[in-house]
């Protein structure tokens, strides 16, 4: 049996170093891993069977480390080479809480080493049943008209898009027509430039993502129901269980990487977005970013509460 294929952009794998506590008190342990939204969707979908690729860009010192870090986890690579040092950040949790230690981002590429990512990711995406394109780091590392190019030219062959990511970028990339937006609700709230926290507010702004061309979209809320519009314009809601105890960080990528593997075997879009909510509801067991182990995601699975809320109320538009 042919395993689901998925592409991943992911343009900046970053080389993440934590610090923190041993039990005896007596030294520090160090953690070194290859991170960055892609390398994190990929190692969900690939931890749930899918075979994903992780497109993106390893330069310097740093890329170098990257590189020989990634062999080891479950996706294949398309790596472009480039000659700004990718990016590293060192975190202390020797008090319990994630405290930034130290940070050092990729420079920007050459255009020549633009139209190499480019067309690399375009040619994994033609490979694939479907492509997941996140952020770069930093944000701005990566011009807009990348990421309506890149959403555009995939779809235009037939490869559906899911995207991951925060304006400007994702205004770029709905001209596209995004088969799934994805995002929390800041970055919706930045996106309208308003607030999303009562529901019919929140309703607006998700039809204006879909009045400029996003099939269908989630809006992830933290610790609340994330809610949803389908591609038919119904509305639901979905609730993960609850866990008092536990890391955030990291379960907005593994969600995407379980809806991207569930999109990829054909799944209908409830279980589609059913199977990512229990994937990033796994990570938030984990210290681990991507990490959530594929037994407990399909535990969690039928924990999921879907309420169904119906079609958009006539006369909330987007506009």
């Amino acid at each position: 049996m042919i395993s689901p294929r998925v592409a991943v952009f992911g343009s900046h794998p970053i080389l993440t170093i934590t610090v923190e506590s041993r039990a005896t008190g007596d030294s520090d342990d160090i953690h070194v891993h290859a991170g960055g939204q892609g390398v994190w969707v990929a190692r969900m979908a690939g931890e749930l069977g899918a075979s994903p690729v992780l497109c993106g860009t390893v330069g310097g010192e740093t890329g170098a480390v990257i590189a020989g870090l990634l062999h080891s986890l479950p996706f294949d690579t398309r790596l472009v080479s480039v000659a700004a040092a990718s990016g590293c950040y060192v975190i202390d949790r020797r008090s319990g809480d994630r405290r930034p230690f130290a940070t050092a981002w990729s420079l920007p590429m050459s255009r020549h080493e633009l139209d190499d990512l480019f067309s690399t990711t375009v040619s994994a995406a033609m490979a694939a049943d479907v492509l997941v394109v996140t952020n770069p780091l930093p944000g701005d590392a990566l011009p807009a008209e990348f990421y309506r190019n890149l959403v555009a030219d995939v779809r235009s062959m037939g490869t559906p898009v899911l995207v991951d990511l925060s304006p400007p970028r994702l205004d770029a990339a709905l001209d596209g027509a995004p088969a799934l937006v994805k995002l929390n609700d800041w970055e919706l709230a930045q996106f309208v430039v308003g607030p999303v926290d009562e529901a019919p507010d929140r309703r607006a702004a998700v039809a204006r993502l879909r009045d400029l061309g996003a099939e269908s979209v989630i809006v992830t809320r933290g610790g609340l129901p994330a809610f949803a519009t389908a591609p038919d314009g119904r509305e639901y809601e979905f609730t993960p269980p609850r866990f008092d105890h536990g890391s955030p960080e990291g379960c907005g990528d593994s969600m995407m990487g379980g809806m991207a593997t569930g999109w990829a075997q054909g799944l209908p879009w409830l279980d589609v977005v059913t199977l990512g909510m229990a994937a990033g509801a796994a990570n938030f067991l984990r210290h681990g970013l991507g990490t959530g182990v594929r037994g407990m995601v399909e535990q969690l699975t039928p924990q999921i509460g879907c309420r169904d809320l119906g079609p958009h109320p006539e006369g909330e538009t987007g506009a």
